[in-house]
């Protein structure tokens, strides 16, 4: 399909194909082994202005586009599904912040875009998560201040944010009408990291608690309007789902590489095992759905640039993208065989990783509810 790119589009994907190779894949299972954050590597992301690639210019972005930034995720996740999800948080939160950000919580963005100031998002909650109306963190107006009260949990980023994008009901009685979106900053009495948590795969993304203990935050640090964050969120969902997608694609997508490389060097009953029909049939239903799981995000992604809704195709393409990749990747270490259940091979953590994919962002079944309202509109 790259023959359809345009030439800036071909050249990011070109660097960020390059990094993924050079840089990324080769400290890949480090960052797994040792569930550090890949500082060195986040700051190469963000030297490269792959944090602002679909940012405009005059806010310090490369100025592509939802495609561009699809692409790189694709190339970046195919060395790490865990860095992947890294370079997901600034890129969405620098554009949130230009969609919805006032001139005073803007002035964030630059320093995101460059890697200095590493923002992170925080609206589920211990009892909260697809059901965000629930949530319990409040922030309470006195005067010119919101003080912030809860607890906030699967925090990607919690332990080193210097930012944290919190959402919280500015109304308790009013449910998804009455939250709102605010930044606090991280150094702000009252604000604690909790416990890290031990994940099953995405190692390295520095994920933990977060608690906010009466935090006094300026009325001028709300992001757009009071009350409004629920649709915010909603909007935003669109633009993510679009990302784990591509995560979800680039980890599929080397892990048909893997395979397709291992089953030509393994040798069983004389010959390579991918002569046996088996195996041919499971990587050509690899190639199959991955190349389909590309054209979905692709016709999504295109379909947001031009400005055009697109929750039922962001739904669509992180639920078959996500299943296929889980699927698949599955597929994938049983052609590895024993070795498939060895750390030594990527693709056990390939199949730690993806699982993530389903989850995030919306779980799937959260995805089937999406499709099914969106397509009872249309077909009423």
């Amino acid at each position: 399909m790259d023959q359809f790119f345009t030439e800036e589009q071909r050249m990011v994907r070109d660097t960020a194909r390059k990094l993924s190779d050079q840089v990324i894949a080769p400290a890949a299972a480090a960052i797994d082994r040792d569930d550090v954050f890949p500082r060195t590597i986040y700051e190469t992301l963000a030297e490269q202005g792959l944090f602002g690639v679909a940012l405009p210019e005059e806010v310090g972005g490369v100025g592509l586009d939802a495609m561009a930034a699809c692409i790189v995720m694709e190339e970046i996740a195919r060395g790490s599904g865990a860095v992947g999800n890294a370079f997901a948080i600034p890129v969405e939160a620098a554009l949130f912040l230009n969609h919805h950000g006032s001139e005073e919580t803007r002035k964030w963005i630059p320093g995101i875009v460059e890697g200095r100031v590493i923002p992170a998002t925080a609206v589920t909650e211990p009892d909260c998560g697809s059901d965000v109306a629930a949530m319990k963190t409040t922030a309470r107006r006195d005067g010119d201040d919101y003080v912030i009260k809860g607890t906030k949990a699967w925090v990607t980023f919690g332990e080193i944010a210097d930012v944290v994008m919190v959402f919280a009901k500015t109304d308790p009685e009013a449910g998804h009408r009455g939250i709102s979106c605010i930044l606090v900053e991280t150094d702000r009495p009252g604000v604690h990291r909790g416990k890290s948590e031990d994940l099953l795969g995405m190692h390295g993304l520095a994920d933990c608690m977060l608690s906010f203990d009466e935090v006094r935050v300026p009325v001028a640090n709300r992001i757009g309007p009071e009350h409004g964050a629920f649709k915010m969120a909603m909007e935003n969902f669109n633009f993510s789902r679009l990302m784990m997608s591509s995560m979800a694609l680039g980890m599929a997508q080397a892990a048909m590489e893997d395979a397709v490389a291992y089953a030509n060097d393994r040798r069983q009953f004389g010959k390579p095992i991918f002569d046996f029909q088996a195996i041919q049939f499971m990587i050509a239903d690899m190639s199959k759905d991955i190349a389909a799981a590309r054209l979905l995000i692709h016709h999504a992604a295109k379909l947001y640039d031009a400005g055009h809704p697109i929750a039922l195709e962001a739904a669509q393409a992180k639920l078959f993208t996500t299943d296929m990749a889980q699927v698949h990747i599955s597929n994938a270490l049983q052609i590895h065989g024993g070795n498939g259940y060895s750390r030594e091979f990527r693709i056990e953590r390939l199949f730690r990783d993806v699982r993530l994919s389903q989850i995030y962002e919306g779980t799937n079944q959260i995805q089937r509810m999406i499709i099914a309202r969106q397509v009872q509109k249309t077909c009423a």
